[in-house]
């Protein structure tokens, strides 16, 4: 099934309204309602239990849940108390430490396998990896997860991968080396996948794999990442880069984990087929011009 950013945003507005019915909650204002979660006597209506045990007892872990919501406004008294981005019902980050923050998660062999870690790595939340600019200070543009050599980017009902002026793209430090700059995506002096294409100057930097995260209902944000990916100059930058369905994870999950995916995000457990690999990788020769080395995940 294919789903636009608000046809996805819609139908988990519709299946938590449902779900939030039985604990506390509330929604903004609009034609698609975001349902916010509060937490209640260490409960919280957004995560799995075992999952946010996991966060609020690790320090590192539980700052992630202060990110501020930005649509507050959307809210009936919303100055009466702070709501938090992850509270939210759509929030791709709650999503991922629904899933990594679960006990014995990056011990299963089914996980690293698919993702190529080794057992037992310890996810790290909102890394800055410092990307050098031209004037020798750096950006501080943020890695949703590190998890041992891999980058991690999540997304769920986000519209894309933001964009930015492309003379603020040029402040980056071996932006040429990297990228054919004229291959990236953009119009009108604005640079689409702005986020996307620092993720991956980021990799480059440090050495590391990146993985986007996205939902299988999401085709636009698969077909974003090649478009970003043609442009990358090196092969062996190339053969780090991948895309993974949140669906195509849950093969590999706990049945706890796929139940609770089911119910709050509509998300079922989706192999890959050699079928679907064959297709990505038609698809990935026509778009890249070039070739590509495969993984278990899809690569980009």
């Amino acid at each position: 099934m294919k789903l636009s950013a608000a046809e996805l945003r819609r139908e988990l507005s519709q299946r938590n309204l449902l779900l939030a019915e039985a604990v506390p909650h509330e929604c903004t204002y609009g034609a698609i309602p975001s349902v916010l979660y509060q937490e209640v006597e260490g409960e919280h209506g957004n995560f799995l239990r075992p999952s946010y045990r996991r966060i609020c007892a690790a320090p590192d872990w539980h700052r992630r849940l202060k990110k501020c919501y930005s649509a507050s406004r959307r809210l009936a008294r919303s100055s009466d108390r702070i709501r938090r981005e992850l509270d939210c019902a759509s929030s791709s980050d709650a999503l991922l430490m629904n899933i990594f923050c679960y006990p014995g998660l990056t011990c299963r062999k089914s996980v690293c396998a698919l993702l190529g870690i080794a057992p037992g790595a310890r996810p790290q939340f909102g890394f800055k990896p410092g990307i050098p600019l031209l004037n020798g200070r750096a950006d501080r543009t943020e890695i949703d997860m590190v998890l041992g050599h891999l980058f991690v980017e999540a997304k769920l009902t986000e519209g894309d991968f933001q964009t930015g002026r492309a003379d603020l793209l040029h402040r980056y430090k071996g932006l040429d080396a990297i990228f054919q700059v004229n291959e990236l995506p953009s119009s009108g002096g604005t640079v689409r996948s702005y986020q996307l294409i620092r993720g991956v100057m980021a990799a480059h930097q440090l050495g590391m794999s990146f993985l986007v995260l996205y939902d299988g209902r999401r085709p636009d944000l698969a077909e974003a990442c090649y478009r970003v990916i043609r442009a990358v100059r090196g092969c062996g930058l190339r053969s780090r880069l991948s895309v993974l369905t949140w669906q195509e994870l849950s093969c590999t999950l706990p049945n706890a984990l796929k139940t609770f995916l089911v119910a709050k995000y509509g998300i079922y457990a989706s192999p890959i087929t050699r079928d679907a690999v064959e297709r990505s990788g038609s698809r990935r020769a026509g778009a890249l011009k070039r070739g590509s080395k495969s993984s278990r995940t899809t690569a980009l």
